[in-house]
């Protein structure tokens, strides 16, 4: 009888146990304020909602969002949600650096964190996410200096902001490391990694300047071209699959483009993915825990934080030889043999 007595007194305590864990994850909220190219923008901030959608399903929060239409409001944004029952803000973007400081140096206990920016000094109460990804880039580039005909390759960019310039420092070296390894000439237009130059189009939302600095390269030979420009690059897909693949094709940015691009899939050689999802969720969890604190949260090829997408439609085209190549480049960079960053 008192084995029974027991066993049910177990289960009881086990049943409100889960009930107040249950209880404490749906009052825990996660908010998230986009940068200017929307929520739905196939880039980071769509793929850091998901981070967001993902702690929803996982561990039963609640999530909203704010979009930004433009950079004066970042700061309204933000502020308005201070008082929103937000457990954790995330901002998404280097650009709303000043304005997350701002509001988390005049809040000291509300938890913020923020997407491809890091403080120097570090700030308390924000955990900044950033993500090594010159080194999925530099496979990138190795990449499409072996697959290019022309051997012309092309790069632009939205902003010449260091979360853009990140991915053409890499796809340039790594394009150099092929012509270093295999005696070859393969050029890279429209960044220069010495001289921190090149082509912008100075914004992340006008598909028509991804059509037009993608033709520009393509006029100059250029037969695989990279956008680091959000949603512009929607535009240079366009372009792409109006040529055809064989003239021009597409290296994509942030997520897997053969996904969220679904309409242009076929355009893509592949896609320098940064998990932003995964360090938001991570980071929702870390506060749900009361471990949060503030500093750096890295995203690298060895935790998967970065990685170069599979070529999906394209892959029959990449010899085998460069996929092997391309496997040892991949453990060389995550045990430190080859140098990706300076």
């Amino acid at each position: 009888m008192k084995t029974l007595r027991s066993k049910l007194m177990l289960s009881i305590i086990a049943a409100a146990v889960a009930l107040a864990a249950s209880s404490a994850a749906m009052a825990f909220t996660a908010c998230q304020v986009t940068d200017t190219g929307g929520i739905d923008d196939n880039s980071f901030n769509q793929t850091a909602w998901k981070g967001v959608l993902d702690a929803m399903e996982d561990f039963g929060v609640e999530g909203r969002f704010l979009e930004s239409q433009a950079e004066t409001d970042y700061e309204a944004n933000i502020n308005s949600l201070i008082d929103g029952d937000c457990d954790i803000i995330v901002t998404v973007g280097f650009l709303l650096g000043d304005a997350t400081q701002k509001a988390a140096t005049a809040n000291p206990d509300q938890p913020f964190s923020i997407v491809d920016f890091a403080y120097d000094p570090q700030i308390d109460n924000v955990l900044g996410q950033v993500y090594a990804t010159d080194q999925a880039a530099f496979l990138a580039g190795y990449l499409a200096a072996g697959m290019s005909k022309t051997k012309i390759l092309g790069t632009f960019g939205g902003i010449n902001i260091p979360p853009v310039t990140i991915f053409m420092d890499g796809f340039v070296k790594g394009a150099d490391y092929w012509n270093a390894q295999k005696g070859d000439a393969v050029e890279v237009l429209g960044w220069s990694v010495a001289d921190r130059e090149g082509l912008f189009t100075n914004n992340f939302d006008n598909l028509d300047d991804g059509r037009a600095f993608a033709q520009n390269l393509y006029d100059e030979g250029a037969d695989i071209v990279l956008p680091v420009a959000g949603p512009v690059g929607l535009g240079s897909a366009t372009l792409a699959d109006e040529l055809g693949i064989d003239r021009l094709k597409i290296i994509g940015v942030d997520a897997d483009l053969y996904f969220t691009d679904s309409e242009r899939q076929h355009v893509y050689l592949t896609s320098i993915t940064k998990r932003m999802d995964a360090t938001v969720r991570a980071v929702i969890e870390r506060t749900m825990q009361g471990s949060f604190e503030g500093g750096l949260l890295v995203g690298t090829l060895e935790n998967g934080g970065v990685d170069l997408a599979p070529f999906h439609d394209m892959d029959a085209l990449v010899p085998d030889e460069l996929k092997a190549e391309l496997a040892a480049l991949r453990a060389g960079i995550i045990d430190g043999s080859i140098s990706v960053s300076d």
